[in-house]
């Protein structure tokens, strides 16, 4: 067995062995099922609610990453302008940086005011929580470019544009696979909070109308499916990198 099947091996026998010791403290503790149901049940909810589930999770899917892919789009364009340009890092480095600090959910209702409960507000705070990352690491990434190389560059004949192609925005892939790895989960966050308040599709509506039906079971099923979809695109964006 080669060494990196046995951190394989390691890593799923201490995720089986958390959840085996979760079922277990359930049963010797009598915990209620209210508090914190057991593995077994989650699954069994799981399995008997998935047929309802499925839809909700294409929802949540759906939101997810056409949120994520209008954040891409946005994030790379504004991290190579903030990233080539002095007056653009003074001007807007600021306000995003302001603007990402506001609590998303102060956000929704705005989302909502404009254009009405449903799939649109989630899709546009899936966007908005995910760019920041992505402008950070893209004007990082440009930001390593030494001045030499550009010196030398400039001194055979290179316009900006030719030198921020083929130098400069290779440079940046480490740091753009990074950040991509970091605004999936951030866009899953943004899609399920938008669906908690403002959508009655989706995982987040799903938990919120199962909390308030007090179907713990169900609440922690969302999570397992939520956990489950952000390593999966985690996955394939490594992948991919």
């Amino acid at each position: 067995m080669t060494e990196k099947q046995r951190i394989r091996l390691w890593s799923f026998s201490m995720i089986v062995g958390f959840f085996l010791m979760w079922e277990v403290l359930c049963i010797v503790l009598d915990v209620s099922d209210l508090v914190l149901p057991r593995p077994s049940e989650i699954i069994v909810t799981l399995w008997t609610k998935f047929p309802i589930l499925w839809p909700h999770i294409l929802q949540t899917l759906y939101s997810t990453l056409v949120g994520f892919s209008l954040g891409v789009m946005i994030g790379v364009s504004l991290g190579v302008l903030v990233g080539t340009s002095k007056v653009a890092y003074a001007v807007a480095y600021p306000l995003l940086v302001g603007f990402s600090s506001i609590p998303k959910v102060a956000v929704v209702p705005i989302f909502v005011l404009w254009f009405g409960s449903g799939t649109t507000p989630a899709i546009l705070t899936a966007m908005v929580i995910c760019v920041l990352p992505i402008v950070v690491n893209i004007a990082t990434g440009l930001a390593t470019t030494e001045p030499d190389l550009e010196d030398v560059l400039k001194t055979l004949g290179a316009s900006k544009s030719e030198i921020l192609w083929n130098v400069g925005l290779p440079r940046t892939m480490p740091y753009f696979f990074a950040s991509l790895k970091v605004a999936i989960t951030l866009s899953f966050v943004g899609a399920v909070l938008s669906e908690t308040v403002a959508s009655n599709r989706g995982i987040g509506n799903v938990m919120m109308t199962a909390s308030s039906n007090f179907q713990v079971s169900l609440v922690f099923a969302g999570l397992i499916i939520l956990a489950v979809l952000g390593v999966v695109l985690y996955a394939l964006f490594s992948l991919l990198e």
